[in-house]
């Protein structure tokens, strides 16, 4: 438990795990271009304390699993899902007995001691109160140079249900267009979106409060995936352990923590017209396009008298966000077991997959079918809903070491057989899908089959399968002059998949290259091949997944090939490339990917040695930069 976020800095240098830069840095495009090559490198949390404003500003700080487990006051996140599996099974289990009955009182009076309680006095977050609301007194970001505007990244954000009076507490960027204005970026999906179609209904306002900053588990617990109608703040209890005090708003009918470090408060008003919002450079490494969103008006501003700014950046992966994404995962493992998918092992959400569009399952596999009941299972539980691609394995495999995930999909699965696809939402993030918020998953069952699921099949041929990068190039490229590059290391590991980046040129070329490609002799046992297009570097397999996975409609791009004879295995072809209207019949716009300006990391290379931050890290954007569409946000 922290008590507001000067105690969580403090616990950081302890740590060693914070570095305060004295340096000026802008928050327009600098701090964030600092931040990025720090957290790719897995560095410190950073306080910048000179940043143009009376406010220092504080990022990264939850950016490596040691930092997200001190915010959360563990030494594991799994720790936390264990806590969560003993309470339940406390609660639920068969009580016969008065023994049995009174044995639970401590479990109940903890969990009552959990509970949100609203405070009367003030609160150390109301010991400032700003004259004239002006939210551009802080040092809010501009993180990438095709960003719409300054957003805050870390808003913690409550709304109330106007009918049953429950909470929300939610997380979502705002852009700030003025002092008192700024756009509040909630998807359609979200707890508030239908707070304030409720307020709609009945014709009014809607109050909001935004705080920043205080104990980090209120940002934490705000990102999570907790059911409608669950209080955010009674889980931020359970994880500190403290029950959380808050403090009703000076002009609004809400209540925030009374240890934020800062508060907007005010209104949207429903019946107005929406703002035209970003782009924003988003967590999935692309930009979010321009679209319309709520406005909110900003009635007052209250702080601490020694507040801290808190931000984050997001982009291409790895960043902070990444491990923020990690707890949930490692923490929500276990309510899904006990009330979805008893029969999960594990779970990994890839760094490379943003969130949505990769997860690996583990299974305890009892009867013939059960990965594909695993899926649908998994496709219709809450923000699980939004999986583009879904891998399930069983067995001793370790799912976090990517090597074995593939070797068992090599072994296990077979295209023709093993694959299944359906349509249905997707985030609205997505790029790929060729209508917005609708597109394909495909799941992918590497488990081993039993002699059910085998009946009927051709045995898929055991034959070598090791490429050698140079060779197959070499004999490729007279026959597929658009052929680039070729990354088949993974054969040499026992893995049946081969990357080729490809220069398009005509429609369905794709689909064709890689079935003619699949008959040639070299290629009759390889089982997977995913094309990328030929400005990416193929080289880099992480990168390779990440471009992959986001722009791949599973369900649109996705061709399998089934063997014939026992001399080959069956074949899926992934196209990972990006989308055209000329090329491919793509009617939506395609955003471009993030990478810094020249001048800004021209700015911080300059300034490096006057940062604190140790030797000097290059800038990520001088890879991505050479992989830039043309045009800005939008891809032209």
């Amino acid at each position: 438990m922290y008590r507001n976020t000067r105690h969580w800095i403090e616990t950081l240098e302890e740590h060693g795990e914070l570095i305060r830069i004295r340096e000026y840095v802008n928050p327009h495009l600098e701090i964030a271009e600092i931040t990025d090559r720090v957290s790719k490198k897995n560095g410190p949390a950073l306080l910048f304390e000179n940043t143009g404003t009376p406010y220092p500003l504080l990022i990264n700080s939850m950016g490596t699993e040691k930092r997200m487990s001190l915010a959360l006051g563990v030494n594991r996140l799994d720790d936390i899902g264990k806590e969560m599996e003993k309470i339940l099974r406390e609660l639920t289990g068969n009580k016969t007995s008065l023994l049995d009955k009174l044995k639970m009182l401590p479990t109940l009076r903890s969990i009552a001691s959990w509970m949100p309680r609203v405070v009367k006095e003030r609160g150390e977050c109301q010991q400032v109160i700003m004259d004239n609301p002006d939210v551009t007194k802080f040092p809010v970001l501009k993180c990438w140079p095709e960003d719409g505007g300054p957003f805050l990244t870390l808003p913690v954000i409550h709304t109330r249900d106007p009918q049953t009076g429950i909470r929300n507490v939610g997380l979502y960027r705002m852009q700030v267009f003025g002092p008192d204005l700024t756009a509040m970026h909630w998807h359609r999906h979200k707890v508030s979106a239908r707070h304030m179609a409720e307020y709609r209904k009945l014709g009014m306002k809607m109050p909001v409060a935004v705080s920043l900053g205080g104990d980090p588990c209120y940002t934490y617990c705000a990102s999570t995936p907790l059911p409608d109608g669950v209080d955010e703040y009674i889980f931020a209890g359970f994880l500190r352990k403290k029950k959380v005090d808050l403090v009703r708003c000076i002009t609004q009918d809400v209540e925030v923590p009374a240890d934020a470090d800062i508060v907007l408060e005010g209104y949207i008003d429903p019946a107005e017209e929406y703002i035209l919002e970003g782009p924003f450079g988003d967590h999935t490494g692309y930009y979010s396009l321009a679209d319309y969103y709520p406005k909110f008006h900003i009635t007052c501003i209250t702080h601490r008298t020694d507040a801290v700014f808190p931000a984050t950046i997001v982009g291409i992966p790895p960043q902070e966000d990444a491990w923020i994404g990690k707890a949930t995962e490692r923490i929500f493992l276990m309510p899904i077991k006990m009330t979805v998918v008893p029969e999960i092992a594990d779970m990994n959400l890839p760094v490379e997959g943003v969130f949505h569009n990769l997860v690996i399952v583990k299974i305890r596999k009892d009867y013939p079918g059960q990965a594909s009941k695993v899926m649908h299972s998994l496709w219709g539980a809450g923000q699980m809903m939004f999986t583009k691609m879904m891998i399930i394995t069983d067995g001793d495999v370790n799912i976090h070491n990517p090597i074995e995930v593939a070797r068992v999909i090599s072994e296990h699965y077979d295209p023709f057989y093993d694959t299944s696809f359906t349509q249905g939402p997707v985030d609205v993030l997505d790029h790929s899908c060729s209508v917005m918020s609708l597109g394909g998953k495909i799941g992918i069952d590497a488990t081993k089959k039993n002699a059910e699921e085998l009946a009927g099949r051709i045995p898929a041929s055991s034959a070598a399968f090791s490429l050698q990068d140079d060779q197959v190039l070499a004999s490729l490229r007279p026959i597929f002059p658009e052929i680039k590059q070729v990354n088949a290391s993974l054969t040499a590991l026992g893995i049946s998949l081969v990357f080729i980046s490809i220069e398009k040129s005509r429609k369905g070329q794709v689909s064709e290259t890689g079935r003619k490609i699949f008959r040639l002799e070299s290629f009759k046992n390889i089982k997977v091949i995913i094309f990328l297009e030929h400005t990416v570097d193929i080289s880099d397999i992480a990168d390779a997944v990440w471009r992959f996975t986001n722009n791949l409609d599973p369900k649109r791009d996705s061709y399998i090939l089934e063997s014939t004879t026992a001399n080959e295995c069956s074949h899926i072809i992934l196209d990972g490339t990006r989308k055209t209207k000329d090329l491919d019949g793509f009617q939506r716009d395609w955003p471009n990917i993030l990478a810094s300006d020249e001048k800004t990391i021209q700015r911080i290379d300059t300034i490096w040695e006057n940062l604190n931050l140790g030797p000097f890290i290059p800038s990520p954007s001088l890879r991505y930069r050479k992989q830039l569409y043309k045009g800005g946000a939008v891809a032209e």
